[in-house]
């Protein structure tokens, strides 16, 4: 079963516990909000990385984490007490006010400026990956888990443009200059993207339709 998100942010949870046995990282959230009718085996964004339960308690619940995982997300900066974006996976009664958001990170990003610009606050994020070929402006976007939209592009980075709302509801407000964020882009652009540069293009064309009575 593939779960999917909204990036709309229900909770900003505390890192507990992050422990390492051989090649596994287990995780432990404190949280309240997203536990409610979650049981072992559900998935919850955990700052845009799907995260399977695989513990619960009255206040927190454990996930288990690859060290690929680790390594390609902004967990490998993660250290006890850290502020992390929480969302329970999409169910069949909710209504989708983000976007579509899958949990699979396409890399990290650098905070390189945040701009208070009257009613909005400008982040500007650094991203080099051939991934950043699938963000365009007033695109969709992910940031730790948080849907946005792009308001610039640029050679190598980019801006949104966030209301003081989403700032204090996620652990935006905790972020700095410097900061490494969670990316996933928009999956929709990335299949357009394929779609439109496919190597191998359909034969059927305008002159081959005409040449053939159509």
């Amino acid at each position: 079963m593939i779960e999917i998100f909204t990036g709309i942010i229900e909770e900003v949870g505390k890192l507990s516990e992050i422990k390492k046995d051989r090649d596994l990282y287990t995780l432990k959230v404190s949280c309240k909000k997203v536990l409610e009718n979650i049981k072992k085996g559900d998935s919850i964004a955990t700052n845009g990385v799907c995260l399977t339960v695989t513990e619960l308690g009255d206040d927190f619940y454990k996930a288990e984490v690859m060290v690929e995982t680790i390594n390609s997300t902004n967990f490998k900066n993660l250290k006890p007490l850290d502020n992390l974006n929480l969302e329970r996976a999409l169910s069949p009664n909710k209504r989708l006010d983000g976007h579509i958001v899958q949990g699979h990170i396409d890399g990290i990003g650098e905070i390189i400026n945040i701009l208070n610009s009257g009613n909005e606050i400008i982040y500007k994020i650094k991203f080099e990956s051939d991934n950043f070929k699938y963000i365009v402006p007033k695109g969709s976007i992910a940031l730790d888990g948080i849907s946005l939209t792009v308001s610039k592009v640029y050679k190598n980075y980019f801006e949104v443009s966030i209301i003081p709302t989403t700032i204090a509801e996620t652990n935006l407000k905790y972020k700095k200059i410097g900061d490494k964020i969670n990316i996933e882009t928009d999956i929709i652009g990335r299949y357009i993207y394929s779609f439109v540069n496919k190597k191998n293009k359909s034969k059927i064309t305008r002159e081959f339709l005409i040449e053939n009575g159509f």
